[in-house]
């Protein structure tokens, strides 16, 4: 890892949920509510998390503790603002006075967005950007049932704004939930490619923090140690999905991740991801930032290559000096993708040559370009996606 900077200042925020990790902690949700004077919970989740069966864990679970639950399964792969209010209306109507988000991170990050459109005025897109709620919201509960978007432990909730039909980000620190319960059991059913797609997700965060210009010690020791379990155990949770150390080491990977971005952000391949995740492309986030990733740390690599040297030693493939060092992560990095079944390009998932200029002049005006470790300018983006067509 990189050396301790002496006359460096830096900030670390302090993480707005309490972590509960581990098989079985799913037992302990209802002493959580209890504590956050839960009295009526909605769960929030999707229709693929109802048909496995997972909510009706979670329902069994309150149900023994005599606390009444009601289901809003209507959170599509990538959340929607009119989503969103339509949670808030049944939350009203049902009295709830508690949310629990059970699923992947459109789950999570509506249950979040449900709190806060329950007591800040709406619409809710007007909060888009950092810092703008003028409420807290209600409490939450973020129970994950994939290891990708850290959204248990993140201070964003990201959705599309339905009217422009473009991705948005809400966050701060009123957008944490109150406690992150995180059950490696709960990702045991998550088909292959999901896990692969979230998986990649995860280590997109890991990498994209550790090596962006934000880079402080508290934050790349998360994300350093995310790199090392992502790289040990995505192939095998992917490869069997019963793997219960695999499983583990990726929830556990994901959270430290989830926890590392919240004071560097990101870098190229999460600012692309947002607007390919908008109008008509709807391309899913996990995919586009593991198709994107190879091709941003080639791009990146001449900003930084000690960083990128240090993801090839937590990845576990080499400590040659640092410009070799950097090839060979990136090589691994797309040795992995191949391994777990990823699209070998963004044309695969719907992106045309005519849409890359709507896309990148919308991704340029990302916060996350401003701490990527090189310069980036929207020919700079345009280039990147036709490398990855």
């Amino acid at each position: 890892m990189k050396s301790i900077d002496h006359n460096q200042s830096f900030a670390f925020p302090a993480i707005g949920a309490e972590v509960l990790f581990g098989f079985g902690v799913l037992q302990r949700l209802p002493e959580k509510v209890a504590e956050l004077d839960g009295k009526r919970v909605l769960i929030v989740t999707d229709k693929g998390v109802n048909a496995a069966g997972i909510v009706d864990q979670v329902i069994e679970v309150l149900t023994e503790a005599w606390i009444p639950a009601v289901v809003f399964d209507e959170v599509p792969q990538d959340s929607g603002s009119k989503t969103v209010e339509r949670a808030v209306d049944v939350l009203r109507a049902e009295n709830c006075n508690l949310i629990v988000g059970v699923g992947g991170g459109s789950s999570l990050d509506a249950a979040k967005a449900v709190a806060f459109g329950a007591t800040n005025p709406p619409p809710v897109v007007q909060y888009a950007g950092l810092n703008k709620l003028e409420q807290p919201g209600l409490p939450v509960i973020a129970i994950p049932t994939t290891a990708g978007t850290g959204s248990e432990v993140s201070y964003w909730s990201v959705m599309t704004d339905d009217e422009s039909q473009v991705k948005i980000g809400i966050g701060g620190a009123l957008v944490f939930p109150r406690v992150a319960l995180a059950d490696p059991a709960l990702t045991l059913s998550l088909p292959p490619f999901l896990t692969a797609t979230t998986g990649m997700d995860a280590l997109t965060h890991a990498i994209e923090s550790y090596t962006n210009l934000s880079y402080q010690p508290i934050s790349a020791a998360l994300t350093y140690r995310a790199i090392e379990l992502i790289g040990d155990f995505l192939v095998r949770a992917v490869q069997d999905g019963a793997d219960r150390e695999a499983r583990y080491g990726m929830l556990l990977g994901s959270l430290l991740a989830g926890m590392g971005i919240n004071p560097t952000r990101l870098g190229i391949a999460h600012a692309l991801a947002m607007p390919l995740g908008s109008w008509q492309l709807k391309i899913a986030h996990g995919t586009g930032n593991a198709v994107l990733l190879p091709h941003v740390m080639t791009f990146n690599l001449e900003g930084n290559p000690t960083l990128y040297a240090d993801v090839a030693r937590a990845l576990g493939v080499g400590d040659a000096d640092p410009l070799t060092a950097s090839h060979i992560a990136i090589a691994r990095v797309r040795a992995i993708n191949a391994e777990i079944g990823i699209p070998a390009s963004l044309s695969a998932l719907g992106l045309a040559e005519a849409m890359i200029p709507r896309v990148c002049a919308e991704a340029i005006k990302s916060s996350n370009i401003v701490v990527n470790p090189r310069l980036c300018t929207q020919a700079d983006l345009e280039a990147i996606c036709r490398a990855a067509l």
